[in-house]
């Protein structure tokens, strides 16, 4: 599978992806929303960070008693799931009188009912293409995911201008509303990957077995810290530039599109798995720019120039799925969504605290620095554990494209 249109004829891959999109959209629109509505309330960095990105703290929750049923429960049925409780949960959120902490509440209770949606989700793509078609696949989600942000900020932050912040979230349960509808009437009926029942146990059984390979857990890592703190420096972006958040969002999506394109379709497997290490550099050193608080100008520009580092993303995801068991591989992405988002809050939270000490821009250089540091810090493990005997493989190695991808520190 090697051009987008043979993605595109694929049984059941356009709905798939015309739901992620609507998902993505409303998930954009909301946060901006949220965000501005409790800012304005509060004049507080630290509580606009997080009613924008705190849902992601629950993750962790979910990371750790849920994601057994990402194998476990049938596709279509959860993805509908997912996105009707948003819709219930997003509307209440538009409810004039909501104190900032119900809604505060309310957001982490999300987060936890989305705890499952990644794992479900890149599962399924994982069923649904062939091997050699998932990264591919995964770009194109990634691409859907960026124009959406880049036209649901822009869309949300008109939205926002012109009618109200409430109003626009009226507009994004509507949107999880048609999400549910495309889930349920264009995904087929399919069984669940694995047999069992969901369990707190077989969550921690199965995480345990994740995480007890050493090239698997340093991938993981890679996946979750540099660029969760990346997106703590895009949580102060409302902070930083009240009037112009939008702008800044939208030009961070654009950075990532073309991160997304140039690695999943124009490099080739070995150069790939070799660029891990300076896409995520380059994702982090742009915002260290900040120190010197730029207009909004040279600010969109950095932000659009660190984005394209978001591409390390594919990169580590192609070389996770080398290193796990097809039957794995639902959870094993859903511990990658989840430890993600869940580092995302972390990283809004301690981008937040900072800023609220000292100032947006001090916060945002302060989370790049921490981001350049520890991914020379897992560059630098990487290496050691290749020099040891064995060089650090994985019984679980596997290839992909002609590439023993454990074989190259991502």
């Amino acid at each position: 599978m090697r051009t987008y249109s043979d993605l595109f004829r694929t049984p059941e891959f356009t709905p798939l992806f015309l739901a992620s999109a609507l998902r993505s959209a409303g998930q954009t629109v909301s946060g901006l929303a949220l965000g501005t509505l409790v800012y304005e309330a509060t004049d507080s960095p630290l509580l606009s960070a997080l009613s924008m990105f705190g849902p992601s703290l629950a993750q962790v929750l979910g990371a750790t008693t849920l994601l057994s049923a990402a194998d476990r429960l049938r596709p279509r049925a959860t993805l509908t799931g997912i996105a009707l409780a948003f819709a219930a949960g997003t509307a209440v959120l538009a409810i004039p009188g909501l104190p900032v902490w119900g809604a505060l509440v309310l957001v982490f209770g999300l987060g936890l009912v989305a705890s499952l949606g990644g794992g479900v989700t890149w599962g399924l793509l994982n069923e649904i293409l062939t091997r050699d078609g998932y990264l591919l696949g995964r770009s194109v989600f990634n691409m859907m995911n960026g124009l959406t942000q880049i036209l649901g900020y822009a869309t949300g932050g008109v939205l926002v201008a012109v009618l109200s912040p409430r109003s626009t979230l009226a507009v994004a349960a509507g949107l999880y509303l048609v999400t549910a509808l495309v889930s349920r009437l264009g995904l087929s009926r399919r069984e669940p990957r694995t047999a069992g029942r969901p369990s707190v146990r077989e969550t921690w059984r199965t995480n345990a077995r994740l995480w007890s390979s050493g090239p698997r857990r340093r991938v993981y890592l890679l996946l979750w810290i540099p660029n969760g703190l990346v997106v703590g420096c895009e949580s102060l972006f409302v902070p930083y530039a009240p009037a112009h958040a939008g702008l800044l969002f939208a030009m961070g999506a654009l950075g990532m599109l073309v991160g997304d394109v140039t690695v999943g379709r124009f490099l080739p497997p070995r150069v790939r798995a070799r660029l891990g290490i300076p896409f995520l550099l380059l994702l982090a050193g742009p915002y260290l720019l900040f120190v010197l608080r730029p207009g909004t100008a040279v600010a969109a520009a950095c932000v659009a120039v660190a984005s394209v580092g978001f591409g390390a993303s594919l990169i580590q995801q192609e070389r996770l799925m080398a290193l796990t068991p097809d039957e794995l591989s639902g959870h094993a992405l859903g511990l990658h969504s989840s430890g993600m988002v869940t580092m995302q809050g972390v990283s809004a939270a301690l981008a937040g605290t900072v800023a609220q000490l000292t100032s947006a821009a001090t916060g945002m250089t302060v989370m790049a620095a921490a981001s350049v540091a520890v991914t020379l810090a897992l560059s630098a493990a990487g290496k050691r554990e290749e020099r040891r005997p064995g060089g650090g493989r994985d019984p679980e190695d596997r290839t992909v494209g002609g590439l023993r991808i454990a074989d190259v520190d991502g």
